[in-house]
């Protein structure tokens, strides 16, 4: 295994790109691929697989950039995700906000017990839930493949001047985690899991580098009942895109929903049991699928917080 020299607090590493174990330091010994530090990000993608997103991430922060997301202000990170204080998306930060509020009183309470826990925080984005947790006592680590200074982990360093040290910041993607195994308490898919172009690997990765007891959470990623309605919803996204930016945003396959034969189909093939729980979003959000029936539209999707556990 690569020895730690880069993280405190005992991380140890594994190589993203060939998965050897008998490397030393911060270079892998089996294939040669070198951990290396950026503006305090450890850079854990392989090169061909920084030139598979290249692409994505283009598209990806164009949309985000129109969209107004991120600030140049510190004080907007550390509203997050209780207040958007740009004012553009406060109806999006609003359920985010009741959908951390409610892990945070009814979940992870469960979770911690009294003590301190090793939290991979996947699909970290600007890294707000592991400054949320670090506040806490716990030991995050924030991962994503978006680096960029406004919506990517470097915005994380808004957080520096609250923290006594700052999390780890680590680009990566799902499928191929840098870590060794079953080092972390929980595994965090924040608003990312339907990011994922492969559910079952995504799933595989994290609780392998989960302890025995370790958990898996997945927040605020769109569920359907039927395969059928989030195809649409999936359509319905490229045409908009196509239409207001002149790309569909496809270029890596990105499944963007979860439906429940899914949840079922990945309970039954990595032997894990969900837990369900249901935050109160308001009247507004619990009439929106009666809005849609009687307006003949296409039933939307439903958010709720996924604990997956080993029996």
């Amino acid at each position: 295994m690569l020895e730690n020299t880069l993280f405190p607090g005992g991380i140890r590493l594994k190589c993203p790109s060939c998965g050897g174990s008998d490397g030393r330091g911060s270079v892998c010994s089996s294939c040669g691929f070198r951990f290396e530090f950026e503006d305090g990000i450890l850079k854990a993608l392989p090169i061909h697989r920084r030139e598979a997103y290249a692409r994505f991430l283009l598209e990806y922060s164009t949309i985000r950039n129109a969209e107004g997301r991120g600030s140049e202000d510190p004080a907007y990170y550390l509203a997050l995700p209780f207040r958007d204080l740009t004012g553009r998306h406060p109806d999006q930060w609003a359920i985010r906000g009741k959908t951390y509020r409610f892990f945070e009183k009814h979940v992870l309470p469960g979770f911690e017990c009294g003590r301190s826990l090793d939290v991979l925080d996947l699909g970290a984005g600007a890294g707000w839930l592991s400054y949320r947790l670090e506040k806490r006592g716990h030991r995050p680590v924030a991962v994503d493949i978006s680096v960029d200074p406004l919506d990517g982990l470097a915005a994380a360093r808004n957080y520096w001047p609250e923290l006594t040290m700052l999390f780890p910041l680590v680009e990566a993607e799902f499928e191929s985690l840098p870590f060794a195994d079953a080092q972390f308490d929980l595994a965090v898919f924040n608003s990312s899991f339907h990011y994922s172009t492969d559910y079952l690997k995504s799933l595989t990765e994290a609780m392998r580098c989960l302890s025995p007891a370790g958990k898996v959470v997945i927040l605020d990623s769109p569920i359907y009942r039927s395969r059928e309605h989030g195809e649409r919803m999936r359509e319905e996204r490229h045409r908009q895109f196509q239409a207001q930016y002149g790309f569909r945003s496809d270029s890596i396959p990105s499944l963007e929903y979860l439906c429940d034969s899914q949840l079922e189909e990945l309970a039954g093939k990595l032997r894990l049991v969900w837990t369900v729980y249901h935050p109160w979003y308001g009247l507004k959000w619990r009439a929106r699928p009666w809005k849609a029936w009687l307006l003949r539209q296409r039933p939307p999707s439903r958010f709720c917080i996924l604990v997956g556990s080993r029996p």
